[in-house]
């Protein structure tokens, strides 16, 4: 043990090679290939091209034979050649618009994770990545500060992980979370409490794209929508954290502001180090107990071209499966083999200016390229600002309009408050998977399924102020928070399935910073629209889940069973 730790996180940072990984690799010939075009001779007829295992000799030697007895009229290429490999990546190339040195090798790379499927390293991943989602939920319900410090991680970090990689970022934003969060617990003032969140929030930011796009880059295509399952960590996180303060701020709080002293009004501090201690014990799963690899990517950006074979060959190991993909094939393949120096190399410039090109007018022009794919952009933008605003508008301040709720005529206690809070949290989780299944449904699909729990979260939201009774207010807050997650999933689902391939970056990248904005502008319309009704940010809260409906409605794409564009 005291040899396992300096081990592994020596392993975190040391170079790996393809040698490290024996018995991966397999000629192309002998692979396992699932080519992307329809009329290659895996397709047959139009048939969906087989997959095949190590035992699967006979049904691989079947399939050889009858591609044999096929004309070679039928026959445009062997996906198991070098010339079969390249023209799906040309193919690639020109449906995308790209075809520089570091598109058609990172395609190259995509095309060897899709051969492999899925694997135990992805399921691992994907674990690891929840975490980063479920520390994003556990912190919503805090301070204007905090927000701040969110979008500002937001942006910050999907721009550095392009420059300092994906593994560094990936552990140090959960790293500063886990820190500053415990921090919050020992401030002794308003002021250092609102620094340390914010701190905190500058990590906890950039939890979702980093981890998001981390996880993206090693799923196989067929398995990409997995990315969406991930937001099941929200209600997760929500749900733990109420059911922490239940235990902890009622048992050691004071009962009114009179007379309370700091040792008697533990209950948060409590809380927030037992918050930050899970989020510690997470990052040490990501950074110690798990062995992470880079960004292939990543490698491939920074001109380590090598390290980035090598790490599909360790996708392949862990997975204990095995990959056609060696440097030449990528210089055969992907361009000239003289270019995997400094030429397929990005610089920090070069990185740079991808990221904030997501955000050009040649980027953004085409998502209103047609009526109908502009109106969509636009509605969606509007309405995950709305929700980016209703939803703490709701949730951040719950526990405090619970407060003011009775109980038999006499005003509910705190421990009341926090168990209705951990109840809302447990049957809101539900609402994500009843929306899995709905969005499948005919007649339903995505937009109805979205618009249907949204209207009814604004329905239960506005209901919430009929009465001040307990029970009555947790009934409906049940209900909201149940809707609310499930309009909340399909949202994210249904977004970047709506985009072109080509500027789903930059669509779902602006969508993400207006419902930043949208969280920076609700402590705002808590704190001071309540001063003269307590219930005006509730009313604020219900008219928005409501208009974002409305749009919703007028939303012209359906994207069940439909492939994305």
């Amino acid at each position: 043990m005291s040899r396992f730790l300096p081990e592994r996180i020596a392993q975190q940072f040391r170079t790996i090679k393809s040698e490290d990984f024996p018995g991966v690799l397999v000629p192309l010939a002998q692979a396992n290939r699932r080519s992307s075009l329809q009329h290659t001779t895996d397709t047959l007829a139009g048939g969906a091209p087989p997959a095949y295992n190590d035992k699967d000799e006979s049904k691989r030697d079947n399939a050889d034979a009858e591609r044999a007895s096929v004309s070679s009229s039928q026959v445009a290429y062997d996906p198991r050649t070098l010339e079969g490999l390249r023209a799906e990546i040309e193919a690639d190339a020109a449906a995308f618009g790209v075809d520089s040195v570091y598109d058609r090798k990172s395609k190259v790379i995509n095309k060897a994770i899709q051969d492999m499927g899925m694997g135990r390293y992805q399921w691992q991943l994907f674990v690891l990545c929840g975490f980063g989602w479920f520390a994003d939920n556990t912190v919503r319900f805090t301070t204007l500060s905090l927000f701040v410090g969110l979008c500002l991680g937001a942006s910050f970090w999907g721009i550095a992980s392009d420059i300092v990689g994906r593994r560094l970022a990936f552990n140090t934003t959960l790293f500063i979370g886990a820190v500053f969060g415990t921090a919050v617990g020992g401030a002794d003032s308003w002021i250092a409490i609102c620094a340390l969140y914010a701190c905190m929030g500058l990590g906890i930011g950039g939890n979702l794209p980093v981890d998001g796009a981390l996880f993206l880059e090693f799923l196989p295509m067929a398995s990409g929508n997995l990315l969406t399952l991930l937001s099941v960590w929200w209600p997760v996180g929500s749900l733990l954290a109420s059911l922490i303060a239940w235990g902890l701020i009622p048992s050691f709080s004071c009962s009114s502001a009179e007379g309370c002293m700091k040792a008697d009004n533990m209950g948060w501090r409590y809380f927030t180090f037992t918050l930050g201690g899970i989020t510690f014990l997470q990052w040490i799963a990501r950074f110690v107990v798990f062995q992470m690899f880079e960004s292939p990517k990543f490698l491939l950006s920074r001109g380590r071209q090598a390290e980035a074979v090598a790490v599909v060959h360790g996708l392949a190991y862990k997975n204990r499966t095995t990959t056609w993909l060696t440097v030449d094939i990528l210089n055969d393949v992907g361009g000239d083999p003289e270019a995997q120096g400094e030429g397929a190399k990005l610089s920090v410039v070069d990185i740079v200016k991808r990221s904030l090109s997501k955000f050009s007018a040649d980027r953004i022009g085409p998502l209103f390229g047609n009526w109908k794919l502009g109106l969509t952009t636009g509605l969606l933008w509007f309405e995950w600002f709305t929700i980016g605003l209703a939803y703490p508008l709701f949730n951040a301040f719950l526990p405090q309009y619970l407060a003011q709720s009775t109980t038999g005529g006499e005003p509910s206690s705190t421990y009341i408050t926090y168990r209705n809070y951990a109840i809302s949290t447990i049957v809101g989780v539900p609402g994500s998977l009843i929306a899995a299944y709905t969005v499948d449904v005919k007649y339903v699909g995505r937009k109805g399924t979205m618009a249907i729990a949204t209207m009814l979260t604004g329905v239960f939201v506005c209901l919430f102020t009929v009465s001040s009774e307990s029970d009555f207010q947790l009934a409906f807050t049940c209900l909201e928070s149940m809707f609310q997650n499930a309009a909340y999933g399909v949202l994210y689902a249904y977004t970047p399935e709506v985009f072109p391939a080509p500027n789903r970056g930059s669509g779902t990248g602006v969508a993400s910073f207006l419902n930043r904005i949208g969280g920076i502008c609700a402590p705002l319309i808590g704190i001071y629209a309540s001063t003269s009704n307590p219930k005006s940010p509730i009313y604020a809260c219900g008219a928005l889940f409501l208009a974002a409906f409305l749009s919703m409605l007028g939303l012209p794409i359906e994207t069940r069973g439909k492939q994305s564009l």
